[in-house]
């Protein structure tokens, strides 16, 4: 009887558990038996290793063959082991020496010519991998420069199982991955081409200056959508840490491109109004995959014709805004995804939505009906509302308003801003500040707040509601350069909160 192990990393949502593999090659009709909660897809892995050893010029054991992977609790899904299953069987029957495994982490799936092909999750497993310690990781080359972006473990990339065969015996080197060149800023349309709107221009600034959630109503071709879609161009790119936290999301979801391994921009995901619950939140079977929210994590989830979306999708967006990431349960465990993203909803003001209000034929209960889908706790979440309005043909005729890039700058000053007088608290933008730390650490005078006061008491807004106007309170604040919010800015806050708007 003859004992292989080799290691492997399993990814339950973003995060990771190193696994165990051991091929036990003992007596028996020949077979191959795989136990450790293995999923459809590891199942039908034993055969393409059994294939995939044998056609790159190995030889299968004649006997019964026991893979085990452990811990035997975790359940165990995806082709990822492919290549570690293979290893541990060769060094069962001594072709390969165990002590260079020891060390290493294998990754990838096998072709049954034994080709190493891409899989889903290559980074997170790797950042798994750094974490635990080890020293190595060997993935199929095409993920090389996605893997390279972990810093402190050395990569190297194969092409078949016959490579790392010969690597692993000393016969042979693997490739090694280039040095990463930064990306170029992705030319996204400039904020310069939406005419008049400057209430909306000024929202849209405030938003990205302060990472608020924003609703636009108006009549449709007003430039809802265009305003949106340049909102993730005046956005600061990404930090480090933020970059491959978007990354992972990205690298599990299987939307990240050989171009541009790593999201260095804030991502801009717009799901059709017809979505479902599953497909904005994440879900599938057997382990949730990443839904919108997860996708716009540190970026901007817009959701255009709002009202036209289902109450339960949108009912379900609820907890994710409030705590910044979304947990799944699913037959095999629960997927942890960070979603904080900020949301932008744009809807026409009723059904029939008419160039001019005064047009409208909707009777006032269809009115109401219409943008009643957005139930109160939902708008109660948004800190900014804007109504916008027709342009007149003279705007239509008129200069180009301010371009994108000095809207950026001021917004890149007003974030530093934040992060500065937050960042011994852990908290880099307005909106991300609990509201018992507005009231207290930073609580303001009784005359600046009195605008607050007075709508609390009018019943005008709920308590949340005050919290969020004190954020946008202080991101107005961070714009002009001023050290504390003024009466003013409060005062301001509080009009971006119009319940007309929705």
């Amino acid at each position: 009887m003859a004992l292989g192990k080799a290691w492997s990393v399993a990814v339950a949502g973003i995060d990771g558990h190193v696994v165990e593999i051991e091929a036990d090659i003992g007596g028996g009709l020949p077979g191959v038996k795989m136990v450790g909660l293995p999923d459809t897809a590891l199942q039908e892995s034993r055969d393409r290793v059994r294939a995939a050893v044998s056609n790159s010029g190995g030889k299968w054991p004649d006997s019964k063959v026991v893979l085990a992977l452990s811990p035997a609790t975790l359940p165990k899904m995806g082709s990822v082991y492919d290549l570690a299953l293979a290893c541990a069987v060769l060094n069962a029957a001594d072709v390969v020496p165990l002590e260079p495994m020891t060390k290493t982490i294998l990754l990838g799936e096998l072709a049954l010519d034994g080709r190493l092909r891409p899989i889903r999750g290559v980074l997170p497993a790797v950042v798994t991998a750094n974490n635990y310690g080890w020293s190595r990781v060997v993935v199929p080359t095409a993920m090389m420069t996605e893997a390279s972006l972990v810093a402190g473990i050395d990569v190297y990339g194969a092409d078949s199982l016959r490579d790392v065969v010969l690597w692993l015996q000393g016969d042979g080197p693997l490739e090694r991955p280039d040095p990463r060149a930064a990306p170029a800023r992705t030319l996204r349309a400039d904020l310069s081409e939406v005419v008049g709107q400057h209430e909306a221009r000024r929202a849209i600034e405030v938003a990205a200056a302060g990472a608020h959630h924003l609703m636009l109503t108006g009549p449709p071709g007003i430039g809802k959508t265009m305003l949106a879609q340049r909102l993730p161009g005046i956005l600061p790119e990404l930090n480090e840490t933020h970059a491959l936290e978007v990354t992972a999301v990205h690298s599990v979801a299987g939307t990240l491109t050989a171009d541009r391994p790593l999201v260095t921009e804030p991502p801009f995901i717009a799901p059709h109004h017809t979505a479902t619950v599953a497909s904005l939140i994440g879900g599938g079977t057997g382990l949730a995959t990443p839904g919108a929210v997860s996708r716009a994590h540190r970026g901007v989830l817009f959701l255009d014709e709002v009202a036209e979306m289902g109450t339960k999708t949108l009912e379900a967006l609820r907890t994710p805004l409030e705590d910044g990431e979304v947990r799944i349960a699913r037959r095999d465990g629960v997927a942890r995804y960070p979603a904080r993203f900020q949301l932008v909803l744009a809807a026409n003001p009723c059904p029939c939505a008419p160039a001019r209000d005064a047009d409208c034929v909707c009777v006032p209960t269809a009115r109401r009906r219409y943008l009643g889908r957005l139930s109160g706790p939902l708008l109660d979440r948004v800190d900014l509302r804007v109504r916008m309005q027709s342009v007149a043909t003279s705007a239509l005729m008129g200069e180009a308003g301010e371009s994108t890039d000095d809207v950026r700058t001021r917004v890149a000053t007003a974030r530093a801003a934040a992060a500065e007088r937050w960042n011994d608290f852990g908290w880099a933008t307005n909106a991300e500040v609990p509201g018992p730390a507005l009231r207290q650490k930073f609580r303001l005078p009784a005359t600046v707040v009195k605008p607050v006061e007075w709508a609390l008491r009018k019943g005008a807004i709920t308590a949340r509601g005050a919290d969020r106007a004190l954020r946008v309170a202080w991101t107005l604040c961070d714009l002009e350069g001023a050290s504390r919010p003024s009466e003013i800015h409060v005062a301001a806050a509080l009009d971006f909160r119009d319940r007309g708007a929705a």
